[in-house]
């Protein structure tokens, strides 16, 4: 057995026949001058020395630092071969001395004439791209890549490998299409057509295969930064699987490119959005979030929205886009106002900084998860719902026709609970003061007064809230009464009326700010006196059914969110905490501003919603005599028409209630009616606001044309339109590195100034105009690329020099050669022992990991370790906890899922060896494959062994290889045959029992030779 370790070249080498070429500005200086020059001499207007900008051609010149075929008279080469440490450029401090050779460039460059170029990526892609006709050997080329690629190759002077074998092409692609080994079946099919349309026989079945769209899926998931927790300190979950499963569809059913792009940026902006559409934004809100004490809801939002930015410029543009949050980009033409102005198209929902501690519920804006009838259901109850409140307001309607000929008496109903404090002991900070009448209450600030018999308010029922209140300060957010836990802490999920700067706020909140009800009541109530305050509530779920009285008149308010659709009760099945615990309480909450030095009497809660009239009379004030308010009395005490309907009324929003209840939710993007403000920051600080912008993309790509609106979706519709010089770039440019193992472009995250130029310019162009003429089709590029001569070639190249000479295989002159990823890693082991559980879609699971990782981590989680099924499935489900997040993958050079990630590294380390050899999910796999063999072939160990070689390695074992696996087999039984604990140890490693009638010595034995195997070049590596 040998470890192969692939050297990865940090750079393209420099062209075997760079000498004899014109030097290109783009190729041969714009790296130079963008690594030694730019960041003091670029785009960058707050960090530019001696204003000059080496970026732009006219200011060189102007300058006099570049005289174009003058080497004497450009001050460039005098500062470069000076030996004035204060004058020689770059500065020594930089620590980035040009070489000898890099000096030597530059003087070539300005006697060829200093041209420049634009940078190749922002270019726009051209309409048509030649395909190269000339190259030999001609009949080498399968389709157009080769031709390009041939091209270089013959300019280079090398020569094509040899193609791979036939059954390691059918390994190769059925790895890259569907992460899984090809079956030995689905070998001896492939290896026994012998037809013209073999190949294609075998792309239909791949990409009809379920295991298609997870594969494809799996690397988007780092993209994303795809996660089952917010990450930070309590790390709570998401729940946000339900978008991993629609990104597997997405690929299954082969979405354009161009619509998962637009989807996954404003696809709830689309006419008539379905919910797929709706639910592909959430890719926006994967962000991790914070709810820990003591963060500010303003600064993390603003985060939230810098990592929107970031990931667009990654995922889509590949820019780094962050690098311009606090100063123009120092490297490529993006300024700090541009990075602002795209920000403000991503910044327009109604979120919150911070998600909830104490309820398990998503962050608004959401998306309803309707499954089975529940959709029909809930549709059926609103209409029912509609139906009912167009009746009353009908009754009500003809009511007021007939004048009512005298004063109504008014009897206020019993409430359902009174607190008088006459009886208070003094507890904590609050104390008996004297009241109106008898004893109030006083509060510190600190201590809350619990209500605990008091009803529990909900949002389809009706209810009142009374009390007399005496603020003795001003201060924001003052909490008089609340039915919650907390405020940012639990997303102010609740009942709250709380006093700002004296200023009655009443709320009902499920999830704040985008599902909640809330109103401001007007004037400041007086310091040092009483006043009387009442709520109203109609059980509507609208503001308008919320009314404010102060001193039994109704205060005109102002509607600040009128968005309630689910309960702001907390319930114990949503998986709230203490969810039984909380009730009304009086005076402070949790982590809040307290009522200080206010008083209380006389809290009263009403199961009813008070008529103006009975609120007037408990507020001891004279009655209304308008006609409206007299009208609203007689229906509701005295007209039984009108009584019975509301009954029914209540009825059906109590029923509409409980079905919303069970309905899941996910986080998505839902543009608010409004424009919210964006300003440019200062140095990226939250609390630093510049000029405000307006929405607008980088125009240094591409201008937002006209006819695009100016919000996310005229962004996503930028993002795939015709002229956007990077976008299909990007995309095709991943698509290929999914492949080879490294982009035509190395860095996937980086087309700027600072990132590698292509190896292939010309190859990347046409790829993204045939993807864009192609309708952005991603299994018909996957097919392009798989099928050329290129991707077919053997992986051991004509020319074993090309190891040193182009160790990073930039000219294409062999087949892709690298590690497996570590899902692929865990896939193949479960698939060829048969273990792999094909279920698509649902759930994370908790596959093997070590105990204690999650406590240790710190966010109070204890793992719970699935069973049966989940511990077998694929691993693109395993639950991904950001703050400790799966040791397999991370040995494996799987990210933390923290940020968008274009490319993993690829490392090889011997914890990797370890994991393939005692991880107990590799073990299991291996001990129950060797049982199969033992029981497929009792007597025959040579077929047992050629069959686990092929299923591992899609080759048959030659005899050097099959004597060295039979000798390997051979020492493990002798060793397991003389240990019989050794044995039952080893066997009952994983939870699939050992079958009762097969030889546990022999499966043993196998076992170990798979074990050998699993960590054999030939099966970690793709080749």
């Amino acid at each position: 057995m040998r470890w192969f370790l692939v050297l990865v070249s940090l750079s393209a080498p420099p062209s075997l026949a760079a000498a004899e070429k014109p030097l290109s500005f783009n190729r041969d200086i714009r790296p130079l001058l963008s690594d030694r020059c730019f960041s003091c001499h670029g785009p960058d207007s707050a960090a530019r020395k001696a204003d000059l900008r080496l970026d732009h051609r006219d200011n060189a010149i102007s300058a006099g630092v570049i005289v174009p075929g003058d080497v004497a008279a450009s001050s460039l080469v005098e500062r470069i071969f000076s030996d004035d440490a204060e004058l020689v450029m770059p500065p020594p401090e930089l620590n980035k001395p040009l070489t000898a050779k890099e000096k030597e460039l530059l003087k070539r460059w300005i006697q060829e004439g200093a041209e420049y170029q634009p940078h190749w990526a922002f270019v726009p892609i051209p309409a048509t791209v030649d395909v190269p006709a000339d190259g030999s050997p001609a009949a080498w080329v399968r389709n157009p890549i080769d031709a390009f690629v041939l091209r270089r190759l013959n300019d280079e002077g090398v020569t094509p490998a040899p193609p791979a074998s036939r059954e390691l092409w059918l390994r190769r692609v059925t790895f890259d299409l569907t992460g899984l080994p090809p079956t030995i079946e689905e070998l001896d099919a492939y290896l026994a057509d012998s037809s013209a349309d073999a190949d294609e026989r075998v792309f239909r079945r791949l990409f009809q295969s379920p295991a298609y769209g997870e594969r494809m899926a799996n690397d988007w998931l780092d993209v994303a930064r795809f996660a089952d927790t917010f990450g930070y300190q309590a790390d709570r979950d998401t729940h946000t699987w339900p978008w991993r499963d629609w990104v597997i569809r997405a690929f299954q059913q082969n979405l354009s490119y161009r619509d998962f792009v637009v989807w996954q940026t404003a696809g709830d902006m689309l006419p008539n959005a379905t919910r797929d559409q709706k639910l592909a934004t959430a890719f926006n809100r994967l962000h991790r979030q914070t709810n820990e004490g003591g963060s500010i809801e303003a600064e993390f939002r603003a985060e939230y929205v810098a990592d929107r930015v970031r990931t667009n410029g990654t995922a889509f543009l590949g820019l780094t886009f962050e690098c311009a949050r606090c100063h123009d980009h120092k490297y490529d033409p993006i300024t700090q106002r541009d990075y602002y102005s795209l920000s403000a198209m991503l910044n327009n929902i109604d979120e919150h900084g911070l998600y909830s501690h104490f309820t398990e519920t998503a962050p608004t804006p959401t998306l309803f998860l309707y499954e089975g009838d529940q959709e029909q259901r809930h549709l059926a109850v609103l209409e029912q719902v509609r139906a009912a409140e167009a009746k009353v307001s009908e009754i009500r309607a003809a009511a007021s026709e007939t004048p009512i000929a005298a004063a109504p008496q008014v009897e206020v109903p019993q409430p359902a609970f009174r607190e008088t404090f006459d009886e208070l002991k003094p507890s904590g900070d609050y104390r008996p003061v004297e009241g109106r009448r008898g004893l109030a209450i006083e509060f510190g600030g600190d201590d809350q007064f619990a209500c605990r018999e008091a009803p529990v308010l909900r949002r389809a029922a009706p209810f009142t809230v009374s009390l007399w209140v005496k603020p003795g300060e001003y201060q924001p957010r003052q909490i008089v009464v609340h039915q919650s836990q907390a405020a940012e802490d639990s997303a102010f999920r609740g009942f709250s009326l709380v006093l700002d700067n004296g200023v009655v706020e009443v709320s009902l909140v499920h999830f704040w700010p985008g599902n909640a009800i809330k109103t401001r009541g007007g004037e400041p109530l007086p310091l040092n006196e009483w006043s009387h305050v009442a709520i109203t509530y109609d059980g509507s779920s609208r503001a308008d059914g919320l009314t404010i009285y102060v001193n039994g008149r109704p205060r005109s308010s102002e509607i600040v969110r009128d968005r309630l659709f689910r309960d702001f009760r907390h319930r114990s099945e949503w998986g709230d905490s203490n969810a039984e615990g909380v009730r009304l309480a009086l005076g402070a909450r949790f982590r809040d501003v307290g009522f200080r030095n206010g008083a209380v009497d006389d809290f009263e809660v009403y199961s009813v919603c008070l008529t103006p009239l009975e609120v007037a009379k408990i507020a001891e004030v004279d009655l209304p005599t308008d006609e409206a308010a007299r009208l609203e009395h007689a229906l509701a005490r005295s007209n039984e028409t009108f009584q019975n309907a509301t009954v029914e009324l209540q009825k059906l929003r109590n029923d509409e209630d409980e079905v919303v209840s069970a309905v899941r939710q996910i986080m998505t993007m839902q543009e608010l009616p409004w424009r919210r403000q964006t300003h440019l920051l200062k140095r990226g600080a939250y609390d630093a606001p510049g000029d405000e912008v307006a929405p607008d993309v980088p125009a240094s790509i591409l201008p937002l044309p006209d006819d695009l609106p100016r919000n996310r979706l005229g962004y996503a519709q930028w993002l795939v339109h015709d002229r956007n010089p990077l976008t299909a770039r990007v995309a095709v440019n991943r698509y290929w590195a999914l492949f080879f193992g490294r982009g035509l472009v190395p860095n996937l995250e980086d087309f700027g100034s600072q990132g590698m130029p292509p190896s292939h310019p010309e190859l990347l162009d046409w790829l993204a105009r045939w993807f864009m003429d192609h309708n952005w089709d991603v299994q018909q590029l996957c097919r392009l690329i798989a099928d050329s001569a290129t991707y077919r070639q053997s992986s051991v190249p004509a020319d074993r020099t090309l190891y040193e000479t182009d160790p990073a295989n930039s000219f294409l002159a062999r087949g892709p050669r690298h590690r497996l990823s570590a899902e692929q890693l865990r896939d193949n082991a479960l698939a060829v022992s048969g273990l792999l559980v094909a279920k698509v879609g649902g759930p994370s699971v908790y596959p093997y990991q070590p105990e204690g990782l999650w406590e240790e981590s710190g966010t109070g989680k204890k793992y719970q370790q699935s069973t049966g099924e989940g511990l077998y499935r694929r691993s693109l489900y395993t639950f991904w906890r950001r703050t400790s997040p799966p040791p397999t993958m991370l040995t494996f050079d799987a990210p933390t899922r923290e940020y968008c990630l274009a490319a993993r590294e690829r490392t090889s380390s011997p914890l990797q060896a370890l994991v393939l050899l005692n991880d107990p999910q590799f073990v299991e796999a291996a001990r129950v494959l060797g049982a199969n063999l033992v029981r497929e072939q009792p007597n025959d160990l040579p077929a047992s062994l050629t069959r686990l070689f092929r299923e591992l390695t899609a080759k048959t074992p030659s005899p050097q290889q099959l004597e060295l696996l039979t000798a390997i087999y051979n020492e493990q039984h002798a060793r397991f045959a003389n240990d019989s604990a050794a044995t039952e140890a080893f066997l009952k490693v994983g939870e699939t029992p050992h079958p009762e009638n097969i030889d546990r010595v022999r499966t043993a034995a196998m076992a170990q030779v798979v074990l050998a195997l699993f960590s054999y070049d030939e099966c970690v590596m793709k080749r």
